[in-house]
């Protein structure tokens, strides 16, 4: 009997549907129709169903409850096995309601933790079995070995190692020398309250913020001694110091004041709290999360596959013969009829064209045009590189006759590109491709520079197979065996074979000519004769210039065997470079796996806190490599199951993609490996995924109930429903995936709200009665891309580390921004802080002259701040404004107006939403809106000069800061530079090519010397201090505009 109902997913999260009539298929062929509550667990139906079968015929026939396992019909229409018994019936959300139990098959432990990592990657682990490719399940069997024996090893540490594994300490950046400003270290005592974890009162002690967290411990030891008179004094080696109410603990040799959470509490004028903790519950913490692994099925380690013998007779190296492929038919191509089809193809290695590009006929469109047309390319089979793509690109073109008629400018655009595909000529086990293949193409979209390749796309064809157009194309067959790339060792004796320009002598004219080419500031291309004698001198290079290596590797011609050789021979003796060098070689530009391994090797040395720093990067650059199995998969992998901050991100970032069909594979497969290295870890993520899509569900409903319903209805709604059980769980107790120290323990229902914004953002807010009670806020948003917003604020992060070293604390806000899915993300409420709008609205009644209100924002930290807290939040306004007029400036962050600068209690002016950088600004009626530099409105200065006109000292030291600030910005431009060049894999919109990258090198004036580059900034500085009026109309147009929107 077919079921009355089906249930799509708006059925689940109406909140009215509490009780479900479910049919329930018993394995002896008895059907049962029960109602049951939609925010039952499965384990509780299982009993249900047990209770009501005992009535019914053939119940003598069943087995133990758990010989069995619910399956449904999920919301893809696949058959799923619910695994886990503890999922409830409303998050389950079967497609219809109908469970059928079957008897468990296998592993029920194995099959348990598969289900769980499907569930939290958003794919199924049987979709990668089905994909049937040996590169795949080699790459999951090596990684599965790889992370379950880190997870082994992480069960053998101590409990200090375990500590740092799993907390990471959380340090303020040092100062590198001379103090350049004002970051003070505290020289007056400090008051801290120190409490044990095993109970009993709190004391509090007066410390130096010098001291090492050891000697705060001996301390409180003593006291409780005497207090308590204990016999024996304990070591505080035994002891570890617990942020109160967070993940956090402080530990190791290092004075107080570098720990960010003493820091931030001196800077709040709050009392540190910390908890004394004993190391014998740091194991038992340790036991319990290693106890999720610990039955796990162990690798059964097979013995390595005896490796193939590749035949030596026949090297790649001896076939002189041109390469070419047969181009053979298109299936599933979609154009207009009266135009003409046509493929193109290039042979590329990274950004460089191997030999010409070669174009097939025109044949006349129809749904499978055939060609059966061969395509030479005009280079040996031996000198193909092992990294070599083959690119393809299918177009259609208006046919002659008609081309004729037309001028010559539009002839030019007569080519319709309709779709591309990338493979590799080499598989991943080094042998070169033969036979008929069929490659599934990616649609095209025109681009501005009308080129129709895409080398830097994927290499994997279009999963989409049911609808995407494909080619079908054959490798040659060569040689009647298999043709491998060389081995290392052949690539090294030909290398060393070939080393004869050594023995030329020095030229000291070459010399100083080869100084001034890798002088040069400018990426210009080299003539020939410059890229001959960078060659001829590649060993002095890397003896007096190793970090000239990338212009090295361009210049190098890879379409030539011997030169490779020769190229990879020297790699072996070239000194390790230095980590920003080593960044600048993650580029598409050298995709060579010798130059990756010793890429991979200069990046070793990155502490944890700088590879955080630059780890959107390094996810972001997995999109150019080739093959699965790489060296930067591996690091990425070992360093985040070495630090479980470096994991939580890692996850974060590589699932914020799986929606992505051109990644989800790869991403995924990296995924499933990190799980399988932490079951813990993966549990903690997954109660985060659970709380993310009731904050989906919550913002769809909101989405469609402010619709019908006012603001305050609609608020009332959001909290009906929040307060259901599955929504209260849901959101209580999980780690903040912003912040995985930060606990979010309880959802505070009444004090949630949305914003009014188009995507209706949700302002969520948690409580932590154990970390005093302060609120914690954070920002739902579905239907936004995060992603720019996350690189703008980590660059901003980065600045903030940068000035630091160099002592200068210009008190930035960098709060947190996460993507988690597709448009979808988080981003961390500020508390106690208000937008300039606002201030100046509230301080004067009439929008039209809110902006010229020049007292508002002083008379705001006025009532923020009375007495003499008010100098020190000047100070805080003055050093935040000038941090961010120069990271504002120098990221080209356009469209600020006074609701997106907002000013904290303390007097921190901090910037948000960064929905424009590299100098996209808004422009209205084809006008730039924004004219200034960056943003100095006589607001702020009239503040920086405590409401004073004449008050030019106070000025003076504020532009003085600015200076500081972008000279030591400037110092570190390469870095900026090589970090967004590697972001150009991600695909934003406003960072896609080097005209964007170029923006920063003007900002940064990095073609001039120091001192033209200071002129240049104080023009500008004065440039802005001249249109702060102008400014002043922008917003006054803004705050106009938006009082008539309300």
């Amino acid at each position: 009997m077919p079921p009355g109902i089906y249930c799509p997913v708006e059925f689940w999260s109406k909140e009215e549907n509490q009780t479900i009539q479910v049919d329930f298929l018993l394995p002896t062929g008895i059907y049962l129709n029960l109602s049951v509550s939609c925010n039952a667990s499965l384990g509780t139906i299982k009993q249900v169903v047990w209770r009501h079968a005992q009535y019914e015929p053939l119940y003598h026939m069943l087995n133990d409850p758990e010989a069995y396992v619910f399956t449904c019909i999920n919301q893809t229409a696949e058959q799923q096995e619910l695994e886990d018994e503890q999922r409830r019936l409303c998050d389950i959300q079967p497609f219809l309601p109908v469970l059928r139990l079957v008897a468990r098959e296998g592993d029920r432990v194995k099959k348990l933790i598969n289900s769980q990592i499907s569930l939290l990657i958003g794919k199924g682990l049987h979709e990668f079995d089905s994909v049937r490719d040996p590169e795949v399940n080699d790459f999951r069997a090596k990684m599965r070995q790889f992370c379950e024996e880190k997870a082994a090893k992480r069960q053998q540490l101590s409990w200090m190692a375990w500590m740092e594994y799993n907390f990471p300490l959380q340090l303020e950046p040092l100062a590198k020398g001379p103090r350049t400003g004002p970051l003070r270290v505290p020289n007056k005592n400090i008051f801290v309250n120190v409490k044990f974890e095993s109970g009993g009162e709190s004391f509090t002690f007066q410390v130096s913020p010098k001291e090492f967290p050891v000697m705060l411990m001996s301390y409180a030891i003593k006291k409780q001694a005497t207090v308590f008179r204990h016999q024996t004094v304990e070591s505080p080696e035994d002891y570890t110091l617990q942020v109160k109410g967070k993940c956090e603990y402080l530990y190791g040799n290092y004075p107080l004041y570098q720990f960010q959470y003493i820091r931030s509490c001196l800077h709040h004028g709050l009392m540190p709290h910390l908890t004394m903790v004993h190391f014998s519950s740091i194991i038992a913490m340790r036991d319990e999360q290693t106890n999720c692994t610990a039955h796990t099925p162990k690798m059964v380690s097979k013995p390595p596959p005896l490796p193939k013998k590749k035949p030596t007779h026949e090297s790649l190296w001896s076939l002189n013969q041109p390469f070419y492929i047969e181009l053979v038919q298109g299936s599933k191509v979609n154009a207009d009829e009266r135009m003409k089809l046509v493929v193109q193809a290039g042979l590329y290695h990274g950004n460089e064209m191997l030999c010409k590009m070669v174009s097939s006929a025109e044949v006349n469109v129809c749904s499978e045009p055939v060609w059966k047309q061969r395509l030479d390319f005009d280079i040996s089979i031996c000198d193909l590189p092992r990294m070599a793509r083959l690119c393809f690109a299918l177009y259609a073109v208006i046919e002659k006759a008609k081309k004729a008629r037309s001028t010559k400018k539009k002839s030019k655009k007569a080519d319709c590109p309709i779709a591309w595909v990338n493979v590799m000529l080499f598989d991943y086990k080094d042998q070169l491709k033969t036979g008929e293949c069929c490659l599934h193409m990616w649609s095209s979209f025109p681009d501005e520079k009308g080129e129709l390749l895409n080398p830097m796309g994927t290499v994997q064809s279009n999963p989409n197979t049911e609808s995407a157009a494909a080619l079908v194309i054959c490798f040659p067959s060569v040689l009647l065996h298999p043709v491998y790339y060389p081995s290392f060792e052949q690539l090294l004796e030909l290398g060393r074979n070939g080393d004869y320009t050594r023995a030329t002598p020095e030229d000291p004219e070459e010399k100083q000519q080869l100084r001034e080419i890798l002088e040069r500031r400018s990426h210009t291309e080299l003539y020939e004769h410059e890229k001959d004698l960078v060659w001829k001198m590649r060993f002095e290079i890397r003896d007096q210039y190793p970090e000239a290596l990338a212009k090295l590797l361009i210049i190098t011609k890879w379409n030539k065997h011997e030169d490779v050789a020769q190229m990879i021979s020297l790699l072996q003796s070239w000194p390790e470079l230095p980590v920003l060098n080593a960044l600048e070689l993650l580029d598409f530009s050298f995709p060579d796996r010798y130059v990756g391994s010793f890429t991979i090797n200069s990046l070793k040395k990155l502490t944890d806190d700088e590879l955080f720093q630059y780890l959107l990067q390094l996810v972001q650059v997995l999109k150019y490599e080739s093959y699965l199995d790489c060296e930067l998969t591996k690091f990425l992998l070992d360093r985040a199951l070495a630090n479980r901050k470096i994991g939580h991100f890692l996850f974060w970032h590589l699932r914020s993609e799986m929606h992505v069909p051109a990644v989800a594979l790869r991403f995924g497969l990296i995924l499933e490996a990190y799980c399988r290295g932490s079951n813990y870890h993966m549990k903690v993520l997954m109660k985060q995924g659970e709380a993310l899509n009731k904050m989906k569900a919550l913002n769809d409903f909101i989405k469609v109930s402010s619709q019908k319903a006012t603001k305050p209805q609609a608020k009332e709604m959001m909290h009906v429903c929040m307060k259901q059980e599955t929504y209260l769980e849901a959101l209580s107790n999980l780690q903040c995936p912003l912040n995985p120290t930060v606990i979010l323990a309880e959802v505070c229902v009444d004090h949630c709200t949305f914003m009014d914004s188009k995507m209706k953002p949700l302002w969520i807010v948690f409580n932590n009665e154990e970390a005093g009670g302060r609120g914690v806020g954070i920002i739902f948003k579905n239907g936004d891309d995060l992603r720019q917003d996350m690189l703008t604020l980590q660059m901003i992060q980065l600045m903030d580390v940068l000035w630091k070293q160099e002592g200068l604390d210009l008190r930035m806000t960098p709060y947190g921004c996460l993507s988690t899915g597709d448009k979808t993300g988080l981003i961390e409420v500020v508390m106690h802080s208000d937008t300039i709008a606002n201030i100046q609205l509230n301080k004067s009644n009439m929008a039209a002259t809110a902006a010229f209100n020049k007292d508002a924002l002083l008379n705001w930290l006025k009532s923020k701040n009375p007495g003499e807290a008010l100098e020190q939040a000047i100070e805080e306004f003055t050093l935040s404004c000038a941090g961010y007029c120069v990271a504002t400036y120098v990221l080209g962050i356009g469209d600020r107006h006074s609701d997106n600068i907002m000013i904290r209690e303390t007097g921190q002016l901090f910037h948000i939403d960064f929905g424009h950088f590299l100098g996209n600004f808004k422009t209205k009626f084809g006008i730039n809106r924004e004219r200034v530099p960056f943003i100095l409105t006589y607001d702020f200065v009239h503040v920086i000069q405590q409401g004073k006109t004449n008050n030019s000292e106070k000025f003076e030291r504020f532009r003085d800061y600015c200076e500081k600030a972008y000279m030591i910005l400037r110092c570190h431009g390469l870095l900026f530079l090589h970090l967004f060049a590697l972001m150009k894999a991600a695909g934003l919109p406003e960072l896609s090519c080097s005209k964007d990258i170029q923006y920063l090198k003007d900002s940064l004036a990095l073609g001039k010397t120091d001192e033209e580059a200071l002129k240049h900034f104080r023009l500008k500085f004065n440039e802005a201090l001249r249109e702060s009026w102008k400014t002043k109309v922008n917003w006054l147009a803004h705050n106009v505009s938006k009082d008539n929107r309300q």
